[in-house]
């Protein structure tokens, strides 16, 4: 079953009004103030102090905190008189249960701000337990959607060490509700961090199989937000540095992981694809990928590194004008081809990249049983919000799923 016409009419009306409003200075889009290049995590706690600020908490995993990641800003944050907790209970695709925990450490330990210091999932388990902190009588499933928190959050800094999410500038946080296996979204300005750290010595040791899988989640995100129909300013600008970025950099960076300027090119691109996207949107890429991970616990950069070529198969020609556009972005050879033929090589491309870094073709473990769920799951996280190309119903979203099971 394909999208009805009034179904159509109905959700790009609803984008194009949602598309005005992102459009205006309503909401503060200025970007997070920014310590950057190597060793600037050194430059975290003078900056926290600046701000009157005397007790912290740290919210991040205990994969990070093995790894003495944090070895050098515990020993900034002691220098500058900072007392710190440190939460490093996260989990990956932290749960309702996971950002609770978290709420009542900053609540216990009498925080006044919140470090961020990892991935996606340490980002978003900060976000939505600042989100709780400032609004304690609104759960996190009634936070779930749009515009949904009342309150600022505490103040938050966000230290990435992966180079995929853009979280430490988007106003997006996603959280899994065990009981459903549903991924629910949180999306408010209010959730955006206001300070953020691009220290590329914290991604150096990142595994090769991580490094490709959350760069191809950033790529997901510049491109996802450039073929949409709701860019806005600069956000198109911004897609079009992260792509440009992420082609020059991230084999090299995959290939060899102690090359200091690729990895702070890969962090600058996962923050240009964050700017791009919290205000451009994403698409059916994270709408399915969001909802396979509520369901089996896929990790999302892989979802979106597999996922990503599927979904841009299926846009063909509505996509073709803005792929054609990223195509040569890239520096692809494209001397004499046809915008489709452009398009269609950049698609190729995307799965070249994943083949060569040891990405799979297919996510395992898809049960038939679920197909419909996830898809209506996805459907209504998609429609009408994400500004797509092309409108998806829900035979032909069944079908892709199968399709990216191989089922």
């Amino acid at each position: 079953m394909s999208v009805s016409p009034l179904s159509v009419a109905v959700c790009r009306t609803y984008q194009a009004g949602f598309k005005l409003v992102m459009g205006t200075n309503f909401f503060n889009w200025k970007e997070p103030y920014l310590l950057e290049g190597p060793g600037s995590i050194r430059k975290l706690p003078a900056l926290i102090k600046s701000k009157g600020i005397n007790s912290v908490l740290i919210v991040t995993d205990k994969g990070l905190t093995g790894l003495h990641l944090l070895d050098s800003l515990y020993e900034e944050l002691d220098n500058s008189n900072i007392k710190y907790k440190v939460f490093d209970d996260v989990q990956p695709n932290p749960s309702i249960e996971n950002i609770e925990a978290a709420k009542e450490a900053y609540l216990g330990g009498g925080c006044e701000a919140i470090i961020a210091f990892g991935g996606g999932s340490p980002m978003d388990c900060a976000k939505a337990a600042g989100a709780r902190v400032a609004n304690p009588k609104i759960s996190v499933r009634k936070m779930r959607g749009l515009l949904k928190i009342r309150k600022p959050l505490p103040p938050l800094f966000a230290v990435p060490t992966t180079a995929g999410t853009g979280s430490e500038v988007t106003l997006a946080a996603v959280v899994t509700d065990e009981e459903t296996h549903e991924k629910c979204p949180i999306n408010d300005p209010k959730l955006r961090p206001g300070y953020a750290v691009l220290d590329p010595e914290l991604t150096v040791g990142l595994p090769p199989k991580v490094t490709s899988t959350t760069g191809m989640d950033a790529l997901t995100h510049a491109v996802e937000a450039y073929i949409g129909r709701s860019n806005v300013a600069n956000t198109e600008d911004y897609a079009r540095k992260a792509v440009k970025l992420i082609f020059d950099n991230i084999q090299v960076a995959y290939n060899d992981g102690k090359n200091i300027e690729a990895r702070g090119n890969m962090l600058k691109a996962s923050y240009y694809a964050g700017m791009a996207f919290t205000r451009a949107y994403v698409g059916y890429v994270h709408a399915i990928g969001h909802n396979l991970g509520g369901f089996y616990h896929i990790p999302h950069g892989l979802a979106m590194a597999v996922i990503l070529p599927y979904v841009l198969d299926y846009y063909g020609e509505s996509a073709y004008e803005r792929l054609s556009q990223l195509a040569d972005i890239a520096g692809l050879e494209t001397s004499g081809l046809s915008q489709a033929q452009k398009a269609q090589l950049f698609i190729a491309k995307v799965r070249e990249y994943n083949s060569a870094m040891g990405i799979p073709e297919h996510i395992d473990g898809i049960l038939e049983k679920d197909v419909p769920t996830i898809a209506q799951r996805a459907l209504k996280e998609g429609n009408p919000l994400y500004p797509v190309p092309k409108l998806m119903g829900f035979d032909e979203c069944m079908y892709l799923i199968r399709k990216i099971g191989n089922i």
